[in-house]
C-alpha cells in the first residue's frame, strides 16, 4: 500500500472497530492487526520521526491510568473489592472489579487508536496528506504545511541547543535551569519565523488584491448550509426518517459543489503522483470490511456480542467468528507487504541464480571437452 487515500480508509476502519466495541476479543483481534501493520511500516520507513512514548509505553501507562480512575469513579458493580470512605468526594464508595476491567478496556482502545495513528504517520508522508486538503483551502493547506514543518526543524534545535549547553557544563536540576534551554528556542524560532515571513513575502504571497467570493457561491454555500441543518433539526426534532436524511444529503453536497468549483480557481502542480494499486484496492478494503462488521447490521449477523458491557456483574463475552474474521481484515497491508517481500527475494534469488547455473554449465562443458581430449 502506497497511496494515501488507502492508508486513510484503512485507518478509519480500524477506528470505527475499536470505537464500536468492548469486547476484549475482538479488541485483541483488532490491536493485533493494527499491531502487526506497525511492525511492517516501521520496517520499510527508518527514516521516521521517533515519537516520545513507543505504543507498549503508551498502553501501559494510560490502562493503568483509565482502571484506576474508572474505578474510583464508578462505584458499580457485584464484585467489591474494598471500600473508600464515604468522606471522599468522587472518589468514597466501594471499588468493584467491574469498574476496574471496563476502564483498562477504554485504555485498551485509546492505546489501538494512538497506534493506528503512528500507523499513518509512518506509512503516509506528512506532504502527502497537506497535499490532500481541498484547493479552495489553499491558505490553509500553506498555514498547516509550515506548522508541520517546524515541529521537526523546533526538536533538532532543542537537541542542539541541550547538548551545547550540556557542553557548557549546564545541568537540569529545577525549574529554573530550563531558562538557558528555552530562551535560546524562543529567539530561534522567532527568526526562522521572520525569515520565512520575508521569503514569502519576496516571492508575492498574499501579496494581491483580496479575492472575494462571487454572490453565487456565497449564496449557494449558504443556502446548502442551511439546508443540512433544517435536515438535522426534522430527524432530530420530528423524527422525520425521509425528509431529513435527503435535506442533508443536498446540503452536503451543495458545499461540495461550491468548493470544488472555488478549487477549480487554484492553481495546483502535482510533482510525483501515487498511483493507485491493486494492493491499495485490497488495503482498504480490508479496513471497509472491519468497519462495517461492526457498524452496519448486516441480516443473519448476530451483533450482540459486539456491545459487551461488564456491568453489573463481569462475565465472559461471546466470540462470533464471523465478526472477528472481518476484524482480521485489517492485518492485509502486513499480509501485502509479506506478500511483496516473499516475491521480490524470489524474484531476485531467481536473478542472482541463472548466471551461476550459467557458469556451472559452460565449467562441465569445459571440463568433458578437456576431458574427452578434445583441447588437443
Amino acid at each position: 500500500m502506497t497511496h494515501p487515500v488507502a492508508w486513510l480508509i484503512w485507518l478509519a476502519g480500524g477506528l470505527v472497530a475499536l470505537s464500536a466495541t468492548r469486547n476484549p476479543f475482538y479488541l485483541a483481534v483488532t490491536l493485533f492487526g493494527i499491531g502487526a501493520v506497525l511492525v511492517t511500516v516501521r520496517r520499510h520507513s527508518p527514516e521516521a520521526l521517533t515519537v516520545p512514548l513507543s505504543p507498549l509505553r503508551f498502553a501501559a501507562l494510560v490502562i493503568s491510568l483509565s482502571a484506576l480512575f474508572n474505578a474510583a469513579t464508578v462505584h458499580f458493580g457485584d464484585h467489591v473489592l474494598l471500600h473508600l470512605p464515604s468522606a471522599l468526594p468522587l472518589f468514597g464508595g466501594p471499588i468493584t472489579l467491574e469498574a476496574f476491567v471496563f476502564g483498562a478496556l477504554n485504555g485498551v482502545v485509546l492505546s489501538g487508536i494512538y497506534t493506528a495513528f503512528l500507523v499513518l504517520n509512518y506509512a503516509v508522508a506528512v506532504r502527502a496528506l497537506v497535499g490532500m486538503i481541498p484547493r479552495a483551502f489553499h491558505p490553509v493547506a500553506v498555514v498547516v504545511s509550515i506548522a508541520l514543518t517546524f515541529v521537526p526543524t523546533t526538536l533538532r534545535q532543542f537537541q542542539a541547543i541541550r547538548e551545547a549547553q550540556a557542553i557548557r557544563g549546564h545541568h537540569v536540576r529545577g525549574l529554573r535551569d530550563w531558562l538557558p534551554l528555552f530562551l535560546p528556542l524562543l529567539v530561534g524560532g522567532l527568526e526562522r519565523a521572520l525569515q520565512l515571513a520575508e521569503a514569502m513575502t519576496a516571492r508575492g504571497f498574499a501579496s494581491a488584491d483580496r479575492q472575494t467570493l462571487p454572490a453565487a457561491a456565497r449564496l449557494s454555500l449558504a443556502g446548502g448550509l442551511a439546508l443540512l441543518l433544517a435536515g438535522w433539526l426534522l430527524q432530530l426534532a420530528w423524527r422525520q426518517p425521509i425528509l431529513g436524511p435527503a435535506l442533508m444529503a443536498l446540503g452536503a453536497g451543495s458545499v461540495v459543489v461550491v468548493l470544488w468549483r472555488l478549487g477549480r480557481r487554484v492553481p495546483r502542480t502535482t510533482y510525483r503522483r501515487h498511483p493507485w494499486q491493486i494492493a491499495d484496492t485490497l488495503g482498504a478494503l480490508g479496513g471497509v470490511v472491519a468497519a462495517a462488521a461492526c457498524a452496519v447490521a448486516w441480516p443473519g449477523l448476530d451483533r450482540a456480542s459486539i456491545f459487551y458491557y461488564p456491568y453489573p456483574t463481569l462475565s465472559l463475552p461471546d466470540f462470533d467468528v464471523v465478526i472477528g474474521l472481518a476484524l482480521g481484515g485489517l492485518l492485509l497491508p502486513a499480509a501485502l507487504a509479506l506478500w511483496q517481500r516473499m516475491t521480490r527475494s524470489a524474484a531476485n534469488a531467481a536473478d542472482s541464480g541463472a548466471p551461476a547455473v550459467g557458469a556451472a554449465v559452460e565449467v562441465s562443458a569445459q571440463e568433458a571437452w578437456s576431458g574427452s581430449g578434445g583441447g588437443r
